[in-house]
């Protein structure tokens, strides 16, 4: 399925939102010492690394230049023995599926159980207001599955799940050390603010919003202001930027502000080069 969808959507995607100033991708890089990117057309990947560790958060498209972008970050793909997934579209859990080209056909996968219903086909994932029907996820990897609040330790390091459903039913976001959230696509950013994230693509937008007022609320009770990261649109450290349109959803056909950071077509990944990768420093905050 996953080579199949992943086509789709560079053809149909590409241009159903070119020019509307959606996808604003990182390019490939580190965000600091330990957080690092690999862009695939318009999402990210993200990979931790602490005391001799990497563990992969999402894993993107099936897509063809994952090993060789990983190779400008330094990181091997045999190195990889723990993948969070966050939810699972196609640009999120590609390089896993039985179709791809088996990187890391021996990760062990964490999931949120309502999540892995899509994937023993309890339910079907649905988009376009629950217009349309996405092939079934297949995936042979071991997987651990996760409730909400659950927190885990994988060689030292602190993972906290956090069940926020609306764009998909069982969709978690994972909080790294007090000090990373990985929102997946809970979060879009846009020029002035954070919003829910892209409505045409939710399964419940209603739903998304409420999931979002509760995230902020879970954050900030902990007292923390940790770097949240995107899928789709970069990361800010800035909790009141973050959050500051969470009761509004980003709609792809209606007018927002001009962002000049918006590429016209996010699939144009000409400026995603290894020289630039190695010689960018750290990757800027979106604010």
């Amino acid at each position: 399925m996953s080579k199949k969808a992943s086509n789709f959507q560079i053809k149909f995607m590409a241009i159903m939102y070119r020019g509307k100033e959606i996808f604003k991708p990182l390019n490939t890089g580190w965000i600091d010492e330990h957080v690092a990117c690999v862009r695939e057309y318009i999402a990210n990947i993200f990979f931790y690394t602490k005391n001799g560790t990497t563990i992969m958060i999402d894993a993107g498209y099936n897509y063809d230049r994952l090993e060789e972008k990983m190779s400008w970050l330094d990181i091997n793909p045999n190195d990889i023995k723990d993948i969070l997934i966050t939810h699972q579209d196609t640009d999120h859990v590609g390089a896993v599926e039985t179709d791809s080209d088996g990187l890391f056909e021996n990760a062990t996968l964490y999931i949120g159980e309502i999540e892995n219903r899509y994937l023993t086909g309890e339910k079907r994932r649905k988009v376009g207001w629950g217009t349309y029907k996405l092939p079934m996820v297949e995936s042979n990897n071991e997987r651990v599955l996760l409730n909400d609040g659950d927190v885990f330790e994988i060689d030292g390091i602190k993972i906290e799940a956090i069940l926020v459903p609306g764009h998909t039913w069982g969709h978690m976001v994972y909080l790294i050390d007090d000090k990373y959230l990985f929102t997946g696509d809970t979060i879009w950013f846009g020029a002035d603010g954070g919003y829910s994230f892209i409505s045409t693509l939710a399964e419940d937008n209603k739903l998304s919003l409420k999931s979002l007022e509760e995230l902020e609320k879970r954050i900030r009770a902990k007292n923390i202001e940790p770097l949240i990261i995107t899928g789709h649109t970069g990361w800010s450290q800035d909790l009141d930027w973050v959050f500051l349109h969470k009761d509004k959803k980003c709609s792809p056909f209606s007018k927002r502000v001009p962002d000049p950071e918006a590429p016209y077509d996010g699939y144009d990944e000409s400026d995603d080069t290894e020289e630039n990768t190695r010689k960018s420093g750290f990757l800027k905050a979106k604010h």
